[in-house]
This record gives C-alpha cells, sequence and structure tokens, in this order.
C-alpha cells in the first residue's frame, strides 16, 4: 500500500483512537481544529514551498480573518453609527487625501523642498485624521460599552466571512508585499512579524472595532445549535433510533456538520493548489524558489510573482483564521500568540513536507493533534510515574504540575526528529532538492 495512504490511515487511527478512549465529542473537536490547522499549514506552503517566502505573521493574518467574522456576521449598532459613523469615515477620508497628497508630492515635485513638504503633508494630514478620529471613537465607544461599544457588523451570515476574511489578508498582504518584496529576504520576514504584532495590538485597543480585549462572543453560526436540536422533533426522534442521548448527541452532530463544511473547504483549496502547483505558472514558481538569478536572467518578474503568491497565501491564511472563530464562536485579540499561531504552523509545514501540499495537510493534521493531546498523555504518564510517592511530596507535585510544558518538548523532540531521519517531511515534495544551505 503506498505509503502516505498509510500515513494518513494511521492519523486517522489516532483521531477514533481518543473517539473510543475519551469520546467522540473531543475527537471531532480536535478532527475540526486539525482541518483548519490543515488549511492555515497549506497557505504557508503556498508561499514558502511554492517561492521560497518567509512569512513570520502567519498569527497577524488569521487574527484579519477573525476579524472578518465579527464584521461580516454581528448585526450593526444603529447608535454606535449615529453618534460616530459620519466621524469614522470622515477620517478615513482624510486620511486617504492625506496619503494622495504625499504621493503626488514624491513623485512630482524636485529638489530640496521634495522631502519638507511630504513631511509637512504627513504631519498636518496625523493631525487632521485624529481631529476627527478621536472623537468619533470616544462617542462610539460610549453607547453601551458592557455590550456593544462598537459600531458592529453587516449582519450577514458568518460563512460569508470566510471568503471576506480571505480577501481582507490578502489587501494587508498586498500592502506588506509592495513594501518588502524585491528586498532581501529578511526584511519580509522583519516586516511580516512587525505588521502583525501592530495588527493583534490594534485589535486590542480599538474597541469601536471589535470591541478589543472584551472580545466578542455569541457570533452566529453556520450550522444549528445544541438546544435548538434537542427541542426538535426529528432529531430527538433520530436519537431515539440509534439509542444515543439526545443531549450529547446534539454536540457530536453540530461538531459532524462542522466538519463537513471545513472538509469542503480544504478539499477546494488543496484541489486549487494541487493544480496550481503542477501548472506552468507552479513550476515557474519552483525554478524562481530554486534559483532566483536565472529566472531573472530569463525575463521572469521575480517581485510581481512573489506578490502573487504572498497574496495567495495569505488569502488562504485569513480564511482558515475565520473558519477557526466561526469554530470558537467568539472573537478574542488576546488569545492570538505567535507560539500558536506562527511558530506551530510551520512546524506543521516542515514536518509535513514543504513543498508538497499533502505534506502540509498530513502536518497539521498531526502536529495539532499531538499539541493537544500532548498534555492530557504527559499527565497521564507523570501520575503514572510518581504513583509510587506520598501524596505530599513535593517532587510529585512539580512533577504533575509540569505536565503540560511537555507538548514543547514533544514539539522538540519531533521537529528534531523529523529533520535528522526526514529532513523534507514525512511527505517530501516530489522532483525536489534540498535547498542550498
Amino acid at each position: 500500500m503506498n505509503r502516505n495512504v498509510l500515513l494518513f490511515a494511521g492519523m486517522f487511527a489516532l483521531i477514533a483512537f481518543v473517539g473510543f478512549a475519551q469520546s467522540w465529542s473531543v475527537a471531532l473537536t480536535i478532527l475540526n481544529f486539525c482541518v483548519i490547522s490543515a488549511i492555515m499549514a497549506l497557505g504557508v506552503n503556498i508561499q514558502w514551498g511554492y517561492a521560497g517566502l518567509f512569512n513570520v505573521g502567519i498569527v497577524g493574518f488569521t487574527a484579519l480573518g477573525g476579524l472578518a467574522a465579527v464584521l461580516v456576521s454581528k448585526p450593526p449598532v444603529p447608535e454606535a453609527w449615529a453618534a460616530g459613523g459620519a466621524g469614522i469615515g470622515a477620517s478615513i477620508i482624510v486620511l486617504g487625501i492625506t496619503i494622495a497628497a504625499a504621493t503626488i508630492a514624491s513623485r512630482k515635485m524636485t529638489g530640496r523642498w521634495r522631502k519638507p513638504a511630504i513631511l509637512v503633508i504627513v504631519v498636518a494630514g496625523f493631525f487632521a485624521t485624529r481631529a476627527v478620529f478621536d472623537p468619533a471613537v470616544e462617542a462610539i465607544e460610549a453607547i453601551d460599552p458592557a455590550k456593544t461599544g462598537y459600531l458592529g457588523g453587516l449582519g450577514l451570515p458568518i460563512i460569508l466571512a470566510w471568503p471576506v476574511g480571505g480577501l481582507l489578508a490578502a489587501g494587508v498582504a498586498w500592502v506588506i508585499g509592495k513594501i518588502a518584496l524585491g528586498l532581501r529576504s529578511d526584511y519580509l520576514a522583519i516586516a511580516t512579524l512587525g505588521i502583525a504584532e501592530i495588527i493583534i495590538a490594534v485589535l486590542k485597543n480599538e474597541d469601536w472595532l471589535a470591541r478589543g480585549v472584551k472580545n466578542v462572543a455569541g457570533l452566529d453560526r453556520p450550522v444549528p445549535r445544541e438546544i435548538n436540536l434537542q427541542q426538535s422533533d426529528w432529531f430527538v426522534s433520530l436519537a431515539d433510533k440509534i439509542g444515543a442521548d439526545p443531549v450529547s448527541f446534539s454536540s457530536i452532530f453540530v461538531k459532524l456538520s462542522y466538519a463537513g463544511l471545513f472538509a469542503v473547504v480544504l478539499l477546494v483549496i488543496l484541489w486549487l493548489s494541487e493544480r496550481a502547483l503542477h501548472s506552468p505558472w507552479g513550476r515557474m514558481m519552483r525554478a524562481i524558489r530554486d534559483n532566483r538569478d536565472a529566472a531573472e536572467a530569463m525575463g521572469k518578474d521575480v517581485t510581481k510573482r512573489h506578490l502573487q503568491v504572498f497574496i495567495l497565501g495569505s488569502a488562504v491564511v485569513g480564511i482558515a483564521g475565520a473558519m477557526m472563530t466561526t469554530m470558537d464562536g467568539q472573537f478574542t485579540p488576546g488569545t492570538y500568540n505567535p507560539l500558536r499561531y506562527t511558530f506551530l504552523i510551520w512546524v506543521m509545514v516542515i514536518v509535513g513536507g514543504s513543498g508538497n501540499n499533502w505534506g502540509a495537510v498530513l502536518g497539521g493534521f498531526l502536529i495539532w493533534f499531538v499539541w493537544v493531546e500532548a498534555e492530557p498523555a504527559a499527565s497521564w504518564l507523570m501520575n503514572l510515574v510518581t504513583s509510587g510517592m506520598y501524596e505530599g511530596s513535593a517532587l510529585r507535585e512539580h512533577l504533575i504540575k509540569s505536565a503540560p510544558h511537555m507538548r514543547l518538548i514533544v514539539m522538540g523532540v519531533i521537529l528534531l526528529l523529523v529533520l535528522r531521519f526526514s529532513p523534507r517531511g514525512l511527505i517530501p515534495e516530489k522532483g525536489g532538492r534540498e535547498r542550498p544551505s
């Protein structure tokens, strides 16, 4: 049997084992987040595996996807719009005029007055924007801050937020790419890292946008709610037929519904990624990745192609970010940290196989599974190891309390083992070769 098939079969066997050993609700939750992680890994693989672009700002693009879920699904707050909506719109117009004026001055003016003129335009535009923006923000955030205190969204079905999240992330990626692409690769890493931190800081502090650290809970769902299922005659009848408790079965049914939706998105993105990878465009991207100078000598616009692939990969990450917020049912900017949404995604791509879409998917499943299950497995192991110690032992208490930190050790061990024994990943790139060090 094909080795890749065995790897995926083993992965699903592990998830099934969790279902039998713990609960099917836990197993399906892991499965759903595995699918979302696999989509994120695909987005990073498009950037790194196709073109060798080092993006360390994945957390920022994920957060933009989560923001899209709020802006699309939550209903608008009429009082907030009446209090400060016009001011926000006016500040955006003033900012746009400032950028346009600075751009025109940069292009049209020459001589020693060029830079001072641009500086004067930027400074004047900044103060003019803040003069309109600040009063509007104060008025919006004063509207019932315990419940709202923000403008709200469009009140549309949350599933529409998934493509919107991709578009939002793609727009920011275009801005970053215009600034950093074409320079040395380390500039792109610095730019993505800095922009990601700026995005998170804005989401935490601008309450008028998405309530900041107050969080936005009760997001819409693309699937039924458990309480509604439990009150539906057809669902209670279905639970009786299969001999299941309607309460526990409703949770499983909802998670299966999510799994179906997420699987469709994953398969569509995977199919498109495979088509792109094996197309002339994909072969050109790999040629640019392997030898940029040779590609430029053949007349290829490397910067333009890098911008394309950077936007595409970021859009995929944005879609996954919107899906994750949908699954959580709330938007919590404080939970976006680089360890979970940057480092872990990179481990998925490296372990699965950089340059291979199937490898990225496998890495997404495997690493997220290990990340979740490492803690309960470590707790079980520590309890077993310390079972012979007396209850008040300081060493026993220390070992048991240290169990949650085992996931970091396990991640490091997995990464080291893969890099040592399979440096190109569990499912290596077909026809690929080692990148020069």
